[in-house]
């Protein structure tokens, strides 16, 4: 299922592993294949983000962007590889302004994924996904938490600064119904919407 990027320990290590095993044996152009799915992830991630500042007229500085979900996937606290740690680092580097919601994972855990401290005046550590989209530019689902395809998006929508954007980094959501509502609506592996078509 395409998405914004594979992220834990333990894949990574894997086909970096599968890498070094192609290279011993005599097999570089297998390893080098390897090799790039990692790139790809990587570039997958940035791509991501690079994405949301286009679509937001090549500027974010000082936009509200929340983000829903922060491990690596959902059911756990982990965020080891994240994809939303290198999309939210690339959206502070753009001077953006995140709040950051995730059901397992703590505000600690995020400041030391980011480098950053807790009372940093461009991230915010919501409580809940309504509270991270309350004047929002836009919305990012970066973790495939069951509890975001049940949130109230007709009140997110109602909250949210217009046009409100949902950026979907894990096709988890009801799209046509996001649209109807309001949304404009970018997922990967979907077409991209006339709104974003460069």
């Amino acid at each position: 299922k395409a998405s914004v990027g594979f992220g834990g320990s333990c894949f990574q290590k894997d086909v970096l592993n599968l890498v070094y095993l192609c290279g011993h044996f005599g097999l570089p152009e297998v390893a080098a294949y390897w090799d790039q799915v990692i790139v790809m992830n990587d570039w997958q991630k940035h791509r991501f983000a690079e994405r949301v500042l286009r679509t937001l007229f090549n500027t974010v500085t000082g936009k509200r962007i929340a983000v829903l979900g922060f491990a690596f996937k959902k059911d756990t606290n982990d965020t080891r590889e994240s994809a939303a740690i290198y999309v939210c680092r690339d959206l502070l580097e753009e001077r953006a302004s995140i709040s950051i919601y995730d059901p397992k994972v703590t505000t600690a855990q995020i400041c030391k994924d980011l480098a950053i401290e807790s009372s940093n005046p461009n991230v915010e550590f919501a409580t809940s996904a309504a509270q991270a989209a309350k004047g929002a530019h836009a919305l990012l689902v970066l973790t495939e938490w069951d509890e975001f395809r049940k949130l109230d998006f007709e009140a997110i929508y109602e909250s949210m600064v217009k046009p409100a954007w949902i950026f979907d980094g894990r096709s988890l959501l009801d799209h046509a119904k996001l649209r109807q509502i309001g949304f404009k609506v970018y997922s990967i592996g979907k077409p991209l919407p006339q709104e974003v078509k460069a």
